[in-house]
């Protein structure tokens, strides 16, 4: 079960915020996210309930591309926060296409950005959640932050 911490006692402990959560099944497993203070997409490598931590690739994205996809996930999180309020119905998903224009044209234009390079490092992480949030997509991110280290593999 994952810890629930103040943004301060994250912070103290080594652990970095998550912009987009592109990916989830149980954890993350795709999703741009602060590494080493750098924005960086992660991405499941290994899923496997034999091994003891899940090994994520993790590549660089620039602070353009990084800006691009807030603002993708931002439109998911209003759709997602007006869905949560019976505002909208499932069909309104961005994500389906056709739905959004602007989530449209940033899906193409991240779309390269997204496939790991074969240079990808790979890490393995922990989870904690954010003391005090009660929306699990906000704009700012989801409700959780992640504490990268590398892999013993």
């Amino acid at each position: 079960m994952a810890e629930i911490w103040g943004e301060e006692q994250l912070i103290a402990d080594g652990f970095e915020r998550v912009y987009v959560e592109s990916e989830w099944y149980g954890e993350p497993w795709a999703g741009l996210a602060d590494i080493d203070g750098k924005p960086h997409y992660f991405k499941m490598h290994v899923y496997d309930h034999s091994h003891e931590v899940d090994e994520y690739q993790v590549w660089p994205a620039s602070e353009a591309v990084a800006e691009l996809e807030r603002e993708q996930w931002a439109i998911y999180a209003r759709w997602h926060e007006r869905q949560q309020a019976g505002e909208v119905g499932q069909e309104s998903h961005p994500g389906h296409g056709g739905v959004d224009a602007r989530y449209d044209e940033l899906e193409l234009l991240l779309a390269p950005h997204r496939l790991a390079p074969d240079d990808a490092r790979r890490l393995v992480c922990e989870l904690r959640f954010i003391a005090g949030v009660d929306v699990r997509y906000r704009v700012e991110g989801p409700d959780y932050w992640l504490r990268w280290r590398p892999s013993r593999r």
